[in-house]
């Protein structure tokens, strides 16, 4: 293998890059990205990123001393792949071949038809740097969907003066994932700090047009605002592989090792559609450290190096209303969910999930030690790199 491809120049492409290296690859690599930032990291952008606290300097992944020797490829996308030839097209009408091409495209955020002004998502700097200049004093902000950057980004915004109400569903991340006894604990976390959370709801559109004046919930309730972010999933960019030759259902199909069915593509970061061994389902994910552990996985088999046999425990730290909330393990839904210490009314809590008698995972509210134990004892996800014909989950 003499050349690479990796169309994706964010927490996942860099990822990859860094393990082709890291697993000996010596040839040449192209990084291609939409936007024109080099890597950097997008967490902190819901948090001192919006008070300018930090600068898009201190936000880059690349170490000062680090040199991936790839040629970058930035602000112009990718728009087309063939993939049995190994050759990515970009908007300008470039072509680039190479022996192997790394999908790293991401994911996009949901949104509402039509979007008025005043309505933002954050996925990008530039998507940070907008919603920065509205989040004044004063000012009525509803956060539509109660997920982690949704709730991050409401605490930053009432710490800056703002009136901000939370409306959440039963079918958000944050209760879905992790059970609604902890999300119920950190919505009075927020609740506490003066944010208006309200649950079970459903928001049928957004008030226009021109500026957005509010929005609209499904029993025909009105409720006003003048700024509005909305966190209500996310989608895979996979529709410029419209015409590749890919499986795209629920994202690009691919085995447990990141490889499709095409030798020599493979998927990574949350536009992949991964194969769980252990559910025999494909599934996306979304978030957490796997964006981080899983490339290392992916380049091994690529280069044909044994990969990893099983994956560390997820990972996930966040700040919300004022306390620190830390995850780690993998849920697959269904597991039995106990506390451990703490309480959900107290909002110090240790949580931990079991499959049968078996910890997979734990949530932990301002309890840093107890959940360093308690993931010691976490099992690790197995991999077994083995393509599977079901369809994804």
């Amino acid at each position: 293998m003499q050349s690479v491809t990796i169309v994706g120049a964010g927490v996942v492409g860099h990822a990859s890059a860094a393990a082709l290296r890291a697993h000996g690859y010596t040839g040449h690599l192209t990084i291609v990205g939409g936007e024109r930032h080099r890597p950097y990291d997008r967490p902190p952008l819901g948090r001192g990123f919006l008070t300018g606290e930090t600068t898009i300097g201190e936000l880059a992944l690349e170490a000062p001393s680090e040199d991936l020797g790839a040629e970058w490829r930035l602000g112009v996308p990718a728009v087309a792949l063939d993939a049995a030839a190994r050759r990515v097209t970009l908007a300008n009408g470039r072509t680039l071949e190479s022996d192997a091409v790394v999908i790293a495209t991401g994911s996009s955020a949901r949104r509402f038809d039509p979007m008025p002004r005043g309505v933002h998502t954050l996925r990008t700097v530039e998507d940070a740097l907008a919603l920065r200049e509205e989040l004044l004093p004063g000012a009525r902000m509803i956060v539509v969907g109660s997920g982690i950057v949704g709730l991050e980004v409401a605490s930053t915004a009432r710490d800056l003066g703002l009136q901000v109400t939370v409306l959440g569903s039963t079918t958000d991340a944050l209760c879905t994932a992790f059970g609604g006894a902890v999300a119920d604990a950190v919505y009075r976390l927020h609740s506490r700090r003066g944010i208006t959370v309200r649950t079970d709801l459903r928001v049928a559109e957004l008030i226009g047009p021109g500026w957005v004046s509010g929005v609209r919930l499904t029993t025909g309730e009105e409720i006003g605002a003048d700024v509005v972010l909305l966190d209500i999933g996310s989608v895979p960019l996979a529709g410029w592989l419209g015409e590749a030759g890919l499986d795209l259902r629920g994202g690009v199909v691919c085995d447990a090792a990141g490889a499709t069915a095409v030798p020599g593509v493979v998927a990574v970061g949350d536009c992949a559609a991964w194969f769980d061994p252990v559910t025999g389902l494909h599934r996306r994910i979304p978030h957490w450290s796997d964006t981080r552990d899983r490339p290392g996985i992916a380049m091994a088999a690529l280069l044909g190096v044994d990969p990893a046999t099983a994956l560390a425990p997820a990972r996930v730290t966040s700040e919300q209303g004022g306390a620190q909330v830390q995850f780690a393990g993998r849920l697959r839904g269904g597991e039995d969910v106990t506390v451990e210490a703490g309480s959900p009314s107290t909002g110090d809590l240790v949580a931990v999930y079991r499959r049968g008698s078996v910890p997979v995972a734990v949530l932990g509210i301002d309890q840093p030690l107890l959940v360093a134990d308690w993931q010691g004892r976490l099992e690790p996800a197995p991999v077994d790199p083995v393509m599977d014909a079901s369809a994804p989950g």
